[in-house]
């Protein structure tokens, strides 16, 4: 790190800082947790981008899985959806694979011919036929348990951190069916497939009721550190909040908020210390001498399709990793909050100004940028009401400045993308 990328993050820490003096404390801890999770996010990103160049901006679908691997891994199970239809959903899906890999065989073992498209249609349409058949019963009489509280079979009860390697496996394994199909399309077909299959991730993650509830939302996660009810009837931790001169409810926040930012950290610095190795290594050099010119590492001998395949789901995997940290610091998991478009751009822009292909720059942008998303609203509503403070109450250019508020946080990521791009095309912290 040079000297000028570390007075980068000065500046960043020393904004952050600035919230808590000038605001609150509890507020610059929520920037750092949500800062380094989209930290994390972003090295996902640069992953496939800046190692591989691979335009994926489907994360938000891969953020998802994250967050459902949290939600089956660690919620407790309910025993009466389980016992009402959760063997018979089981043998459904099943079913379906088992319909799929039959499929599958039948193409690779017929010959060619008419015989063959006809015999794997009638697989295929009496497979489905059999799927729902045992499918959609089983689901109606797990829907049907307590639907205002359940209504679905829950997780497994197991420690949520547990919930969060499940989620990247999750995000890995979609990465590797979608990879296996749409990393042979050229990148902006690969763009188009990667946000339809973000889309399709997301509307079933909103109407399959009995997997995570749908759009009527997880609450109540589980979470790897202290409640703040509990802190508030501890006698010791009582004591060392008034030793502390601190009222015991801001105390008991502000300690789990620094408990997560440590676990969330380490997590942080493990990757970018994994990064670092693999992209400094002999692996390293192979991945981006492909994203520089995949007909010459193809003349060279190297595997240009499944080391694309290998990146993708790397970095998919770390992005289902946020998104299971995500869901657990919020506690709740809602699949209308992942709007692809909108988050996929935010993350794209904490890659492009950090500097993409750097894993410092990542990183930095990640902070930065979510800086600027968090506080910018309230900074803009601050200045437009002292632009507007010499107006007539009621006025239409007043109201028209004021309702104009709600889309400063747009307007500032692309005044910061374009400043950025003009000055610093590379990012912040280019790539060496």
């Amino acid at each position: 790190m040079t000297r000028r990328d570390a007075s980068l993050f000065v500046i960043v820490a020393a904004l952050i800082a600035g919230t808590g003096v000038l605001q609150s404390w509890n507020s610059a801890l929520a920037i750092v947790n949500m800062g380094l999770i989209s930290a994390i996010m972003a090295l996902g990103v640069n992953m496939q981008w800046g190692y591989a160049g691979l335009f994926n901006i489907g994360v938000m679908g891969f953020v998802a899985l994250g967050g459902l691997g949290a939600v089956i891994t660690a919620m407790p199970p309910v025993e009466p959806a389980w016992a009402a239809g959760g063997p018979r959903v089981l043998s459904a899906l099943a079913l379906g694979v088992g319909t799929i890999a039959g499929a599958v065989m039948l193409w690779r073992r017929m010959r060619k011919g008419p015989l063959r498209p006809a015999v794997l249609t009638v697989w295929l349409v009496a497979g489905f036929f059999l799927y729902r058949a045992v499918f959609d019963p089983a689901v109606q009489a797990i829907e049907a348990i307590d639907p205002a509280a359940t209504g679905y079979l829950g997780g497994l009860g197991l420690p949520v951190m547990l919930g969060w390697a499940v989620g990247g496996l999750l995000a890995a394994g979609a990465a590797w069916l979608i990879g296996k199909t749409a990393l042979g399309l050229r990148a902006d077909y690969l763009a188009i497939a990667t946000l339809g299959i973000a889309e399709i991730i997301i509307a079933i993650l909103k109407n399959e009721d009995w997997l995570s509830r749908g759009v009527k939302n997880v609450i109540g996660l589980p979470r790897p550190v202290p409640y703040e009810v509990d802190l508030q009837e501890s006698a010791e931790f009582l004591a060392q909040a008034e030793q502390l001169g601190l009222d015991p409810v801001i105390a008991s926040t502000l300690f789990v908020k620094l408990c997560y930012a440590g676990i969330f950290a380490v997590i942080l610095l493990a990757l970018i210390w994994l990064s670092e190795t693999a992209l400094k290594s002999p692996w390293g050099r192979m991945m981006r001498a492909i994203r520089d010119n995949e007909t010459a590492a193809e003349a060279m001998g190297k595997n240009v399709k499944a080391r694309h395949l290998q990146i993708f789901i790397l970095g998919s995997a770390v992005c289902g990793l946020a998104g299971a940290m995500m869901t657990t610091l919020d506690g709740q998991f809602i699949p209308s909050a992942y709007q692809p478009l909108r988050f996929t751009f935010l993350v794209w822009v904490m890659v492009i100004v950090g500097g993409s292909g750097n894993n410092l720059g990542a990183v930095l942008g990640g902070f930065l940028i979510w800086f600027f998303w968090v506080q910018v609203e309230p900074l803009g509503a601050f200045l437009m009401e002292v632009v507007t403070s010499g107006m007539t109450d009621g006025s239409p250019l007043k109201t028209h400045l004021l309702d104009s508020v709600a889309h400063m946080r747009l307007l500032t990521m692309g005044v910061i993308l374009l400043l950025v791009l003009r000055f610093s095309p590379r990012g912040l912290i280019p790539e060496r």
